[in-house]
């Protein structure tokens, strides 16, 4: 009988860890080969289904950062732990972290474009990093939008971390400003082999691209993750083609030289 590519597992739900109002993380049970950046379907049913990103692994689970904005997420957002969700995946390419090892890194990330992310960070931030330096910078809106602030803490021991704010109308303490402005003020020692990731909303990644070039980085050495509309998963219902490239299947993960044609 052939294979059923559209038929979920059920995965319980390990843990769940508030950031803010809108954006929890749910640790489900899973055992199996995953890469930060790749992504699961979550469904539940007689709600639907919908994409979303790994933001962590560990042994025996992944975690998947979700951000309650329609009626699949708000569902989500009622179950508590010991329940379950049906998945399917992993699925796309994923950050593959050999491609920046023995490299000085710096990981731009914007919002939620931090969940993604977050695994290649806590590699190269972690105490047998391979990587020759390690800079973060992440920018959300407000104090109260920053998700994953014990990892940011973590991470300050081994990387310079640069956390910024759109505003901040109380005392949090955070410079407030674009992630952008701080890339001109990168100190890179070898532009020939530096790499760069760079997640977020698109005018966010647009910008830091733009600027990580101006700044001496090579396009080849900068990897970008085109998140949209990965409804299947499997290259089946279009709705994440860009040309001839199937984000879901292809991606979401790019190098610079290939993602920046892949305009709709």
């Amino acid at each position: 009988m052939e294979e059923n590519n559209y038929l979920p597992f059920r995965s319980e739900v390990i843990d769940i860890i508030r950031h803010t109002k809108l954006e929890y993380t749910f640790k489900m049970a899973y055992n199996g080969a995953v890469l930060p950046g790749q992504f699961f379907e979550v469904s539940i049913p007689g709600f639907g289904e919908a994409p979303i990103s790994v933001s962590g692994i560990d042994s025996g689970s992944v975690d998947l950062t979700i951000r309650r904005v329609g009626n699949v997420t708000g569902e989500l957002f009622t179950r508590r732990p010991g329940g379950a969700l049906f998945m399917r995946g992993p699925y796309g390419n994923g950050f593959a972290v050999g491609d920046y090892a023995g490299r000085e890194l710096v990981v731009i990330a914007g919002g939620t474009g931090v969940s993604p992310v977050r695994g290649v960070i806590t590699h190269f931030a972690s105490q047998n990093s391979d990587a020759k330096k390690l800079t973060v910078i992440a920018g959300f809106k407000t104090p109260e939008d920053i998700l994953f602030r014990k990892d940011f803490e973590a991470w300050k021991k081994r990387a310079a971390v640069i956390l910024t704010v759109d505003k901040d109308e109380g005392n949090g303490g955070y410079p407030v400003g674009l992630v952008t402005e701080y890339i001109p003020k990168l100190d890179i020692q070898d532009l020939n082999t530096a790499a760069a990731i760079v997640v977020g909303p698109p005018p966010m990644m647009r910008f830091s691209t733009k600027g990580l070039i101006e700044r001496g980085f090579k396009e080849s050495n900068i990897w970008i993750s085109q998140e949209r509309r990965m409804c299947c998963g499997i290259g089946k219902c279009g709705h994440c083609k860009v040309n001839e490239v199937y984000i879901c299947l292809d991606g979401p993960v790019f190098n610079f030289s290939r993602g920046r044609h892949l305009i709709d």
